[in-house]
């Protein structure tokens, strides 16, 4: 009987000489170094991307309660936030604006106002920092009064009339210096429009970063906390993906990546892993993730109340990400893992 049918029988118990131990994996596990050579998965500053909010007003750094070290900033003091992050080595953000009211309408006109706060602050700090990346929110529902992702008409999404003004924003974020333009929406053939949309203008160089495989997800909280951006009415659940289906994801991919989208993000990440795998494995342009407001306020309480140890849970976090296969990571933890790495120095 050989070594491996004696595992198997509960009335046989092998000796260590009967098992034949010459594979022994804990040997490249024995030391740090060892361990830190044989690493397969690494996760460097430049995969993450930092969200940040911004508000209107001067002099503001208002914290969000259900996001515990993350705050809205209005224009003046974002500067200094974003001169903080390029010391510590983050060079690529994420801005989200969040508006009063009076300024959010039906048709969301205030999305492609070149003198609003959106668009001039993305001409600001692209003549203040030349050197960042700035990656642009392509959505209705910050501006919009409905709440919603598009435009609503009798409790409707009207997808093809929402792509019009999907349209008038991208554009007038690339006049501003978006490097990249990312459509949130879920609105079929968004990505195309855009895309052809952009280059009529002369924009063939900004990139699309689609949000491919978007969920329905209820770890978006307090996200819609932080820019007020709730639906006034029902849930989003007609544009963004059912929590349970995997293979739509490759259907939504292969039509964004047929309408020329530069990179394919899922949203969320940490409960989507398999999805992040799952379009990595089947098309050949960077995959992105979104390591989303409630994944991050779930580590943050944990922390706080001693139940885990928050560093060590965000670093874990953040590598199943990479590991599942995500070559960017857009994550409200990026500036402290850049703090870590700075006091390991």
């Amino acid at each position: 009987m050989n070594w491996q049918l004696k595992f198997l029988t509960p009335s046989i118990r092998p000796t260590l000489e009967d098992s034949m131990l010459t594979r022994r994996p804990r040997r490249n596990r024995k030391t740090a170094i060892i361990r830190n050579l044989v690493q397969e998965n690494r996760l460097a500053l430049d995969n993450l991307i930092y969200p940040i909010f911004l508000m209107e007003g001067t002099n503001k750094k208002v914290p969000i309660k259900s996001m515990p070290g993350i705050y809205r900033f209005t224009l003046d003091v974002l500067i200094e936030e974003i001169a903080e992050c390029l010391d510590l080595g983050i060079s690529t953000f994420a801005p989200f604006v969040c508006l009063e009211d009076n300024l959010k309408d039906k048709y969301a006109t205030e999305s492609y106002n070149e003198n609003g706060l959106y668009v001039s602050a993305i001409r600001y700090l692209k003549e203040k920092f030349s050197e960042i990346c700035l990656i642009t929110d392509v959505a209705m529902d910050p501006y919009s009064s409905d709440g919603h992702d598009g435009l609503v008409d009798e409790g409707k999404i009207l997808n093809d009339e929402t792509l019009e003004i999907l349209a008038k924003m991208a554009v007038a974020q690339a006049e501003a210096g978006a490097d990249i333009i990312a459509p949130s929406d879920m609105m079929d053939g968004r990505v195309g429009y855009l895309r052809q949309e952009l280059d009529a203008n002369g924009f063939q160089e900004v990139s699309i970063m689609a949000y491919t495989a978007k969920y329905a997800s209820a770890f978006y909280g307090p996200f819609r906390d932080a820019l007020d951006s709730a639906p006034r009415f029902g849930d989003k659940k007609t544009y963004q993906m059912n929590p349970a289906n995997a293979r739509e994801a490759l259907l939504e991919a292969a039509l964004d990546y047929q309408e020329g989208a530069d990179f394919m993000m899922v949203k969320p990440a940490l409960a989507y892993l398999d999805v992040i795998q799952l379009l990595k494995s089947n098309f050949h342009i960077p995959i992105a993730a979104y390591n989303v407001s409630g994944e991050y306020a779930m580590v943050k309480a944990a922390s706080q109340l001693g139940w885990l140890d928050g560093e060590r849970a965000m670093v874990e976090s953040l590598l199943s990400i990479k590991r599942a296969g995500a070559d960017v990571i857009l994550t409200y933890f990026a500036k402290e893992y850049a703090q870590l790495l700075k006091d390991k120095e």
